[in-house]
């Protein structure tokens, strides 16, 4: 079971993860096509599902909380997270790691389809290991620091977690890149 404070900071990324990708909640967001929207809060369900997972195994531990947090204080420390989130991965995607990360992916990908608009790609592959970053950032980065027992990842029951995480991670950036795609066509 979670503690209080736990369960604040798995709501702090449910909005969080929002501003991180669109740079506003989700329900700001303009779409021509709420099917998408509706996969995207699917898949941000699956993902903090996992991440309550994650935290219960890892037995997270935050400093409890000195004063009532209401959804105003909530709100603002979902903002002030994908902040720090998109300008950590903003860094880290200039990165030498990050390029060559990038490049592999690149490689790959053209390896698919020779027809690809390289440019495009490069440009998608870069935004979406950024994104991918944000998260991380968000729902991980933190976690880690407030956690009891990291060694619990380590075990089979955290390997599948951290698989589970991934993956949904990868398709919550995939979708939020289709959300975006198809706002900016408009």
């Amino acid at each position: 079971m979670l503690s209080k404070e736990s369960k604040i900071k798995v709501l702090e990324a449910f909005y969080g993860i929002d501003f991180a990708l669109f740079g506003k909640p989700l329900k700001k967001v303009d779409n021509c096509c709420p099917v998408i929207k509706e996969e995207y809060v699917s898949i941000k369900g699956a993902l903090l599902s996992v991440y309550k997972e994650m935290l219960q195994l890892m037995e997270h531990a935050p400093e409890p909380l000195k004063e009532k947090v209401g959804m105003k204080e909530m709100l603002k420390n979902s903002i002030k997270s994908a902040k720090i989130a998109r300008e950590a991965a903003r860094r880290v995607v200039t990165t030498e790691r990050a390029r060559a990360d990038i490049k592999s992916e690149l490689k790959e990908a053209l390896a698919e389809n020779k027809k690809l608009d390289i440019t495009a790609l490069v440009e998608a592959k870069i935004r979406e290991k950024a994104y991918r970053l944000a998260v991380d950032n968000i729902l991980v980065a933190q976690a880690l620091k407030e956690a009891s027992n990291l060694d619990a990842m380590k075990s089979w029951e955290g390997e599948i977690i951290e698989d589970s995480y991934k993956i949904l991670r990868d398709s919550l950036c995939e979708t939020a890149m289709m959300i975006l795609d198809d706002e900016s066509t408009k």
